[in-house]
């Protein structure tokens, strides 16, 4: 078993203890963004990452914040065994540049978002923002849904994980030197 379906299944273990003790939500108004991502049940890789990376407790916070998130199959897409690497505590800082990418403070409705050309992240890099007859795209990601509201943001699916630029070299450097030792 790998390390990430270890860590998955025991984030869906604890989640779903979780989820034993809490009362129901009425809505996603009354729940925070971690709390949605964790209900809609689409997004366990990226809870398992929020986790590796010792986000939750951020983003269970004030905020407000906005977040591009991926869904599993966004994760999904990347290449074979790069979650995996990217959920070893020596990954701990790439993985949070890379979260942290998907995280625009504020709370950006979808009419805020198409309105700008970019958006600072909380990681310090911009998102481009594009509106095509294909949709809306940040950097190479499509906004499959939008707006769905929490109590400290709101959260608009993407279907493609977003690298930050300055992350790339990084990745690459380290994954490329991590095969090579293989």
């Amino acid at each position: 078993m790998t390390l990430f379906k270890i860590i998955r299944t025991a984030s869906l273990a604890a989640l779903a203890a979780a989820a034993l003790f809490s009362p129901q939500r009425a809505s996603a108004q009354e729940a925070d963004i971690v709390d949605i991502a964790v209900d809609a049940g689409s997004f366990t890789t990226l809870v398992a990452a929020l986790q590796a990376a010792e986000l939750v407790d951020v983003l269970k916070g004030d905020g407000p914040f906005t977040v591009f998130a991926p869904t599993d199959d966004a994760f999904a897409k990347l290449p074979e065994g790069t979650v995996d690497d990217l959920l070893l505590p020596e990954s701990k800082d790439l993985l949070t540049s890379i979260l942290t990418y998907h995280v625009v403070p504020g709370r950006l409705l979808s009419g805020d978002v198409v309105a700008a050309d970019a958006l600072p992240t909380v990681n310090g890099l911009d998102l481009s923002i594009e509106v095509t007859d294909d949709g809306v795209h940040v950097n190479d990601a499509t906004v499959t849904t939008v707006d769905i509201e929490g109590t400290n943001g709101v959260i608009h699916i993407i279907d493609t994980v977003i690298i930050p630029t300055a992350a790339t070299a990084v990745e690459s450097a380290s994954w490329g030197s991590a095969k090579n030792a293989q």
